[in-house]
């Protein structure tokens, strides 16, 4: 099921696909991207949603704040400017390919 926990993901997981379970922290909508801040018992980290991966954009819309969820990605660096300091996994975000919705919160 899960292979790391959200908060313990630091630049030496970049390249690498994981697999996260959390609930939703925060959820962005920019129309054609996604952005989530996934939480779990060590920590946050971003997760993105982008066109090229449809089925899984499409499932992240309906995502709102606690959802209980599985996502599988690939690590990335996130570019300088988009840093964030404040965050211990302000350094990367996960590209997700794949997700599913465990529980919905009401």
């Amino acid at each position: 099921m899960r292979t790391e926990y959200c908060g313990q993901l630091r630049q030496s997981h970049v390249g690498q696909q994981v697999t996260l379970c959390g609930w939703v922290n925060r959820r962005r909508d920019l129309g054609s991207l996604i952005f989530i801040d996934m939480r779990d018992r060590e920590g946050i980290v971003q997760v993105f949603f982008d066109p090229d991966r449809a089925d899984a954009l499409k499932l992240a819309s309906e995502l709102r704040n606690e959802f209980c969820i599985q996502v599988t990605g690939t690590v990335r660096a996130r570019d300088e400017k988009n840093v964030n300091a404040d965050m211990a996994t302000g350094a990367i975000e996960v590209l997700a390919s794949d997700l599913t919705i465990i529980n919905r919160a009401e």
